[in-house]
Formats: C-alpha cells, sequence, structure tokens
C-alpha cells in the first residue's frame, strides 16, 4: 500500500485508535502521522501500514503548522457528538436500569 504525503488516515490500532492523523511520509512499511495535538509535526508518530487506515481526503502539507493541522482535520473527522444522545420517541420517559433495582 502506497500512502502519499498529506492522506488523512485513521488509526486502526494502539493507544490512539480511533483517531484520525495526516501522513506525512513513508519509508518502508511505515509511515509517520502527526494530529497537531498529540502528535505534533515537530515529533511525529511511525506506525506500521498495517495499522492505519486511509481515508479518501488529502490535505496540502507545505507550510502546514500544528494549528492549521488540527483545523484541517477538525473539518475532516465526523461530528463525536452525532447520535452520542438518543431521544426516544414520545420523548425520553424511561430511566436508565442500575443494578439491583
Amino acid at each position: 500500500m502506497n500512502i502519499a504525503p498529506g492522506t488523512l488516515v485513521k488509526a486502526l490500532a494502539g493507544r490512539d485508535k480511533g483517531s484520525m492523523f495526516v501522513a506525512l511520509e513513508q519509508s518502508g512499511g511505515f509511515v509517520t502521522i502527526a494530529d497537531g495535538k498529540t502528535r505534533k509535526l515537530e515529533k511525529p508518530k511511525r506506525k506500521s501500514i498495517k495499522h492505519i487506515s486511509p481515508a479518501k481526503a488529502r490535505i496540502n502539507i507545505e507550510g502546514l503548522t500544528n494549528k492549521r493541522l488540527r483545523r484541517a482535520l477538525s473539518e475532516h473527522q465526523p461530528n463525536a457528538q452525532a447520535g452520542a444522545q438518543t431521544q426516544l420517541p414520545g420523548g425520553n420517559d424511561c430511566t436508565p436500569y442500575t443494578k439491583g433495582e
């Protein structure tokens, strides 16, 4: 698999599983990735190609800063709040189950 610089990727394994990153460069079976927050451009993470999934989106990495990278990733990430709270038909009239009741 060949991943071009600037490709957005999703981590499939490790402590950053599910997070979005941008691929900075590929070397052998590894890609260096950054997200501008936990993995800054100055110290990117080296991750195996087997542990990432490329997205269809790409960004220009020329002159990229951590702030611009965070903004670009936030525009491409699905809304984490969508579907987090489900409204029941007829209103929220049920109480959550607690053990021991």
